[in-house]
């Protein structure tokens, strides 16, 4: 006797999944889909701006902001790239996520798109340098070390893959840590702007 296995899509309606030849059931990630949906997007600061030689307070790097009324943004990922390098330097990223409640910072990033090819919006504020409330910073991802100078150097990459998400008019800070104040480096984030109505909190 055959069996069909049924789902209830985003409009509510019942419909039957699919499966190959070999009854392996088909699925797509979440991330998948809200990149074909056009709720990806990037931003990074060209502005280099001199890593820390301590843990960070109240200067970021760089602060993205959740500036929508009715939408979460789902952080997928945190980078920074290293512009002009030092030799024997150590780094990492830091991460301090701010409440919803705060201040917007000044939308200053012009440096964005959406990860499906349509062109970029001014959905999220994205400060370079801004002056932050210290909630707590928090070391991301592996740390990298240039040996011998070579400019521009290596890049940081912080997999956060949604354990991070911003309601609206809360924020997300970065910045970068090393052994010498020399090191330089450009930050940017990858997020999903997902509608509330797709992704509820608490």
């Amino acid at each position: 006797m055959q069996t069909q296995i049924k789902g209830i899509n985003g409009a509510g309606v019942e419909v039957g999944l699919k499966a190959t030849e070999g009854g392996i059931l088909l699925s797509a990630s979440a991330q998948m889909i809200w990149t074909a949906k056009g709720y990806g997007k990037q931003a990074m600061a060209t502005a280099a701006v001199a890593a820390l030689v301590v843990r960070p307070t109240t200067t970021a790097m760089a602060t993205l902001f959740n500036n929508s009324s009715n939408k979460n943004f789902v952080i997928d990922r945190v980078f920074a790239h290293n512009l002009v390098a030092a030799a024997q330097c150590d780094y990492g990223l830091w991460l301090c996520v701010h409440p919803a409640g705060m201040t917007a910072p000044t939308n200053d990033i012009t440096v964005r798109n959406r990860t499906n090819g349509a062109a970029g919006d001014t959905e999220g504020a994205f400060d370079n340098g801004a002056t932050v409330v210290d909630n707590g910073w928090f070391p991301w991802g592996e740390s990298g070390t240039t040996v011998t100078v070579t400019t521009p150097g290596r890049q940081l990459m912080a997999e956060v893959a949604g354990r991070i998400i911003l309601p609206p008019t809360a924020a997300l800070s970065i910045q970068v840590v090393a052994s010498v104040n020399t090191a330089t480096f450009c930050a940017g984030v990858h997020w999903y702007a997902v509608p509330e109505t797709e992704l509820v909190l608490g």
